[in-house]
């Protein structure tokens, strides 16, 4: 463990703690207890997420955390942990209390570790949501939230709100330990998945975790994950956070779809176009779309923005096709859904406002099932060896973060259940519906009614069959793009 603990950043007096209390931490708990130590500096984040499957020893790590570490270097602290059941929170915590601390002096007594310097660790539970609201008011200095996800983002806010302290020196955190999958899931993987994937943590830490790092479990119940099936095996077994119950593009990787742009300008001769879901109190997405010769489809970029008005969204949209080397006259489309061409007042539509600003708008083909079907075939099928056909770039965070959460209608299983942002912004079907509209684009007939729907020049009036392309192919294509 010594050598383990220098390699993942462990200062010594840290080590020492763990050491003196006879805990045995593996190397992933390692470097979440080396990231909660950076919390110590001024600037650094204070919210660290560990886990992401079950059996990685989320929960051993955050009581070996707070109590063997946090409460020991610092006198008089007060640390809040947090479980859906507080029946269960005991429970565990009295199972783990001889391991953790039969070496360190304290007492137990009504849900509450104290210390002989001062620290202690009160045992909470939310039952129900409202269960947060005894809570608020109080002062925390360290607080750990087992199953976050099982809360919304509004009381996670709450929760964020208590963690403060008057003590000098100590910088206030919160560890949170979960599993993909319940209501939070969609936040929780947006606050600490996806900038620990894309290497943007500013505000947070997150270490994922899976049994196979956990060699203190028995060997029945890893058989037990392995044995799972669909989403829970993804979920629960791998700690897959593009996976969650009743999903509806269960296909969809991010190792495989999701990719850093290789290029930063369009190839001349790819097909250009951009898509619109407009909304004012919902979000406008625009995204921008590419088609290389072998009929590859590219989501270059988006633009998305809440409350904004028109000329807010057409400035950005022009700025955004100039950075890739783009403009208006070359889209061979621009297509958005139906509202923005519905008359409801005496005024212009939203299509003549863009209209008014250089921004043709055409009507998008509104047909979801098929759409959504032509969303999985683009997306392939890596585990049954049919490649993609669709790539999305970095520079498009809010389709990421939606073609997961996506789930099916019950009431009509071939279509996507529509959902709403929530009241902070969070979660939503928009950018989905944004890239419906451009992936049925790419099959747009080029001539309507006598009418050239191409920004600056006529387009051939059918579309030549394309091929579907290898792996091998796609990652040719792409690095040959990012050399020149």
């Amino acid at each position: 463990m010594v050598r383990e603990a220098h390699t993942a950043g462990c200062p010594p007096d840290q080590l020492e703690n763990f050491l003196r209390a006879g805990v045995v931490l593996q190397p992933k708990q390692l470097l979440a207890s080396a990231a909660a130590r950076e919390f110590d500096a001024p600037g650094a984040p204070t919210e660290l997420g560990y886990g992401g499957a079950r059996g990685g020893g989320k929960s051993y790590w955050m009581l070996a955390q707070i109590g063997v570490d946090d409460c020991q270097r610092y006198d008089g602290l007060k640390a809040l942990v947090l479980r859906k059941i507080g029946k269960a929170v005991r429970e565990a915590f009295e199972d783990m209390r001889p391991r953790l601390f039969a070496r360190v002096a304290h007492e137990y007594v009504s849900n509450t570790l104290r210390f002989p310097n001062g620290s202690r660790i009160v045992l909470g539970h939310f039952k129900d949501e409202k269960d947060i609201d005894s809570y608020l008011g109080l002062e925390y200095d360290v607080i750990g939230v087992e199953e976050a996800t099982a809360l919304t983002w509004r009381k996670f806010e709450a929760i964020q709100s208590v963690n403060r302290t008057s003590k000098p020196g100590w910088r206030p955190r919160i560890y949170t330990t979960t599993n993909p999958g319940g209501v939070g899931h969609a936040w929780y993987k947006n606050r600490f998945v996806s900038p620990a994937r894309t290497k943007r943590s500013a505000e947070t830490r997150f270490i994922q975790a899976t049994v196979d790092d956990n060699r203190f479990v028995n060997p029945e119940y890893r058989r037990k994950l392995d044995q799972l099936t669909g989403w829970l095996l993804r979920a629960w077994r791998y700690g897959d956070w593009d996976i969650a119950a009743g999903q509806f593009f269960t296909t969809f990787r991010h190792d495989t779809h999701v990719r850093r742009p290789p290029f930063t300008r369009i190839p001349d001769g790819w097909r250009v176009w951009c898509s619109m879901d407009y909304g004012y109190v919902h979000p406008t997405v625009v995204h921008l779309w590419a088609e290389d010769d072998d009929g590859h489809l590219y989501t270059v970029d988006e633009h998305a923005g809440q409350r904004m008005q028109v000329s807010q969204h057409a400035g950005a949209i022009k700025i955004m096709l100039d950075r890739w080397g783009a403009s208006l006259e070359r889209l061979y489309t621009f297509v958005a859904g139906a509202d923005v061409f519905a008359q409801k007042d005496d005024g212009p539509t939203v299509a003549k406002k863009y209209k008014a600003l250089g921004i043709t708008l055409r009507p998008a083909n509104m047909d979801r099932v098929n759409g959504w079907a032509e969303i999985l075939a683009r997306l392939g099928d890596v585990d049954q060896g049919i490649p993609p056909r669709w790539t999305i770039f970095e520079t498009c965070p809010r389709l990421i973060e939606t073609l997961p959460i996506l789930e099916h209608n019950p009431h009509k299983p071939e279509d996507v259940l529509k959902v709403d942002i929530d009241d902070d912004g969070i979660g939503g079907d928009d950018a989905g519906d944004c890239a419906r509209y451009g992936v049925m684009a790419a099959h747009r007939k080029a001539m309507r009614s006598g009418k050239v729907d191409w920004y600056g020049k006529t387009p051939p009036t059918t579309e030549p069959e394309r091929p579907a392309r290898s792996d091998e192919e796609i990652k040719r294509l792409l690095e040959e793009h990012g050399k020149s």
